[in-house]
Parts: structure tokens; sequence; C-alpha cells
């Protein structure tokens, strides 16, 4: 498979958070060559180079699976759905779009999310932030028993309809769940990308759950893997048009962003010199970034055992917790470009370091 055809099917597959199943299988198929695979209860999904040799210091590639989304709260005698949101969501980025609602068989339905028209609106409610309270899905039902024969009922996960496009032309992508579906197949194509290749450190692709509501998969994958140092793939929410330019630190084909700081990791320095050094002696655009909002599965992965050196490889994402994404192909190469040349160069004694 292609690697454009590998981001199409990743990041169209269904898979809020605790619901990423379609996500997991579409990974298996695309990385079973790759090495050997497991799982735990909570859908992460873990996968164990071929060429791992005993007494090598581990490596946790990490990435989630889940994108946010909503989930079906109740259900209006007259069949709209009412809706909570999962994951981050601003209020006024959810009205008027379509959204597929699954059903527990594994179909989807489409629907659009709806609320009060403009001409009934008051003079309050047109000057202020839509309520989420306030917006429900129809799906085209007219009672609660159409919606149940359709296959829908409480709890329901809803998945934002959005499927990859490519522009040539300027060699942007645009979709859904790119945050952080281009992780995960960055993961992949830098497992390939050494393949057969003996390295001094042993490499585990951790694909986890639930990040949007906690990193909460992180946490067992932190737990389980019990990695030396651990990398971070993570669609980072790019600031190129709304700050000045002085300012902005997440440029969409600038390369992969390098965060030293967000609300809940300061990034080892030592392991972030590293890479830093790397991009530069391979001639790797990358950015610095200092944040002081959001977070990652970094968050989880740094503070598990007695430590662990983490850093994050950041791929720009314009619109980030939205329908639709924005991103380089560029900046996924230059990517898998980076982790590949770090784990090259990565061994014990460098490792020690940290």
């Amino acid at each position: 498979m292609s690697q454009l055809s590998r981001i199409q099917r990743i990041c169209d597959a269904n898979g809020i958070s605790g619901f990423e199943d379609d996500v997991v299988r579409a990974i298996r198929d695309e990385a079973g060559t790759l090495g050997r695979f497991a799982e735990d209860s909570l859908r992460n999904l873990y996968l164990y180079r071929t060429e791992n040799q005993s007494d090598k210091p581990v490596v946790l590639l990490d990435a989630h699976t889940d994108e946010v989304g909503f989930m079906v709260k109740c259900i209006r005698p007259d069949g709209m759905l009412e809706f909570i949101p999962i994951g981050g969501w601003v209020s006024s980025n959810i009205p008027a779009h379509l959204v597929r609602v699954q059903t527990f068989d594994g179909k989807t339905i489409p629907g659009i999310v709806g609320s009060k028209p403009p001409h009934y609106q008051s003079e309050a409610e047109r000057k202020s932030a839509p309520d989420i309270a306030s917006m429900y899905i129809d799906i085209g039902a007219s009672t609660i028993e159409q919606v149940l024969q359709m296959g829908v009922d409480v709890a329901s996960p809803i998945i934002p309809e959005a499927k990859v496009i490519y522009n040539e032309e300027n060699g942007l992508l645009f979709g859904k769940a790119f945050d952080c579906r281009l992780g995960c197949t960055t993961i992949i194509d830098v497992l390939d990308a050494l393949k057969g290749k003996q390295l001094d450190v042993n490499l585990v692709a951790g694909f986890a759950s639930q990040e949007e509501v906690g990193c909460r998969g992180a946490q067992l994958t932190a737990r389980k893997v019990k990695p030396d140092v651990a990398i971070c793939f993570e669609g980072s929410p790019a600031d190129d048009t709304f700050l000045p330019a002085y300012q902005q630190q997440t440029i969409v084909g600038k390369g992969p962003m390098l965060r030293f700081i967000d609300s809940k990791m300061i990034t080892n320095p030592r392991f972030q010199k590293f890479a830093l050094d790397i991009a530069a002696r391979f001639d790797i655009p990358v950015q610095k970034g200092v944040r002081n909002g959001g977070a990652t599965n970094a968050s989880a992965l740094h503070l598990s055992e007695q430590g662990v050196p983490t850093i994050v490889i950041g791929i720009p994402v314009r619109y980030a917790h939205t329908h639709w994404g924005v991103s380089s192909l560029d900046d996924v190469q230059n990517s898998i470009r980076l982790a590949s040349a770090m784990l090259t160069e990565l061994n014990a004694q460098t490792i020690a370091t940290f």
C-alpha cells in the first residue's frame, strides 16, 4: 500500500474514544508484516518489532488511535438525537456538519447536526455561542421507534463525517482525525523504513486508546511495555492562521514540532537536544514549540514506572478538534525521517545520558 492510501484508510476509519475497533483493524492490516501484535482490555494495540532482541533498551513509539466525536445521550419523541461531546470541542464548530452515527452492529447512518435557524433566534441567541445542549442530530427518523429500528440507541458513537482528500499541487491533506491518526501512520512508516535493519534498541509501537478523554490508554501501555525511552507522535494544533509570524511555532509545511513544554510535561532537555542535533545533522526541518496549554500521551508516559525520558514529535494540524483538519504530507515524511534517524543512532550509552 502507498503512504497516501494508508493515511486515507486509517484516518477515515471510525474511532471515537472508547470505540477504536475499526482503527485497530486497519492498523493490523497495514502493519501485519512488521512484527507481533498484542492487545489489552482497553483496546490498546501493541506491535513488537520482528527484529527485536533481548538485552537491548526498549523504545516505545506512541500514538493514539481515538478521535474526538460525540455520543447519543437520549432520543427525543420526534426522533432527534441529543448528544454529548467526546473530547474537546468548541461548540460553534459543531452545527450544520455531517456525522456518522454508528450502530452496535458496526454500520453507520448519516446524520446532520441541527440547531435553531437564525430566523427563530432571539437577539441574545444570535450574539452568543451555541450551547451543545440545544443541538441535536437528525438521522431522518420521526419517532423513537424508528430510531431504534435503524439500530441507533442511547450510547451510540457519533463520528465526524470526512474522508481524506490530497491536493497534489500543494501537498496538503484534508480530512478528519489527523490528531492523531497521522501519528499512527507515521509509526507504521518508520517501522517499515527500518525493516530488516539491526538497531541497538528494541522497538515497540503502542497504539493507545482514549487519549482525548484523559490519556487513559497510555497509562496502560507504559506499564505494559516498561520502556527506557518513549517517542510520542502527535497531531499538534497548528498556530499559523491566527498568531503573528514571530509567535508561530507550529506551521503547516515547516516540519515536525518538537515541544519543550505544555500543560502537563516539561520535555526531558537532554533527549530533546539529541533529537534537535539529529535533525540538524540529517538536514531535517523541525520547529521548536513552547506551549502553555494542551497535553499529549507524553504526560502519562514520562511519569510511568521510575520515569521515562519522552519527547513529542508533533505533526502540525490546522483546525484540530473539528470535522476537518489540514496537514502537509511533507511534515509527515519529515517526521518519518526524524524518527528513523533517531532510532538508528540511539543506543544504551546515549539513553543513559538522558
